[in-house]
């Protein structure tokens, strides 16, 4: 069992992270980025501000995107947690989508979630550190309304924040990720 806080007891704790049941014993202070990067070495989520207010430490949390900086680890028993590490888990989970979404001569295929191809492919990221939030938040969206307007990714997105200017470059990631979806065959 990992230990997961710096203060307080540590109590049991069982949870689902990128498809793999896990136990920790964790303190009831610990937030689920602490448990996620302390303590099983998931370093997709990153700490921003740590009021939840960024977006750097997006997760999905049973398929919807949640802040992890700001959730206790506690309450997630028995959740499923996707991290981005995961996120091409869930897309291979769906058949042949990973390999059907990368782009027509990209190169050696990678096991990335659409978004994730998406994101390269449009050169959607500078220093990277809103990167995480951004592919998370994008791919709940797509997972719940596979064709979004330009203006619902816009809103979507509103919530993370990227201080280097690469926003035209994320939308248009997003809106490739959602044609490569909608143009691959069904599992």
């Amino acid at each position: 069992m990992a230990n997961c806080g710096d203060s307080g007891r540590a109590e049991p704790l069982r949870l689902n992270v990128n498809g793999r049941d896990v136990a920790v014993a964790a303190s009831r202070q610990a937030s689920l980025l602490h448990l996620l990067r302390n303590d099983l070495g998931l370093n997709g989520p990153k700490y921003g501000c740590g009021l939840g207010q960024c977006g750097a430490c997006t997760v999905h949390v049973d398929g919807t995107a949640a802040r992890a900086c700001v959730i206790p680890a506690h309450g997630m028993a028995g959740r499923r947690i996707t991290t981005l590490e995961g996120l091409a888990g869930q897309a291979s989970a769906a058949g042949s989508l990973v390999r059907a979404c990368a782009a027509p001569g990209a190169g050696p295929a990678r096991d990335w979630h659409p978004v994730q191809a998406a994101f390269e492919e449009a050169q959607a990221a500078q220093c990277g550190y809103c990167l995480n939030g951004m592919v998370m938040q994008a791919a709940a969206l797509l997972a719940r309304e596979p064709q979004p307007s330009e203006a619902r990714i816009r809103a979507e997105l509103s919530g993370n924040l990227c201080r280097c200017g690469t926003h035209v470059e994320i939308l248009r990631a997003v809106t490739l990720a959602a044609q490569r979806m909608a143009e691959a065959p069904a599992p």
